[in-house]
């Protein structure tokens, strides 16, 4: 991940368990994993859906900025911060962790993807 710049850092500061993410692609088409073409009008069972860690507040224990979350859409608070959509939630509201940082890890819980 590279090092950002000053200017990029968002100018807010997340407090006590509460996550800031972005998600990794924006609702429309979809392919299958056979290649089939998925509409966006296409009805879907509850799915759930992954996003990027941006900001975490100071009682967050188990996720940290740049991890990728897994979470549902319909749990959640839509936030605009300098013309880019973000999603806020609880910590406890994420339901699993993929992070480089796990990989081979001795202390796992065997929560984390």
């Amino acid at each position: 991940m590279s090092e950002k710049s000053q200017d990029d850092k968002l100018p807010i500061r997340m407090l006590h368990d509460r996550v800031l993410v972005r998600q990794d692609t924006a609702e429309g088409e979809r392919r299958s994993g056979g290649g089939i073409l998925i509409p966006a009008t296409a009805a879907v069972g509850r799915r759930l859906a992954w996003a990027e860690v941006v900001a975490v507040g100071q009682n967050v224990r188990t996720v940290e900025a740049g991890d990728r979350v897994l979470f549902d859409p319909e749990d959640r608070a839509e936030v605009e911060v300098r013309g880019v959509g973000y999603v806020l939630m609880r910590e406890r509201d994420l339901h699993a962790v993929a992070a480089d940082r796990f990989e081979g890890s001795q202390d796992s819980t065997g929560l984390y993807l």
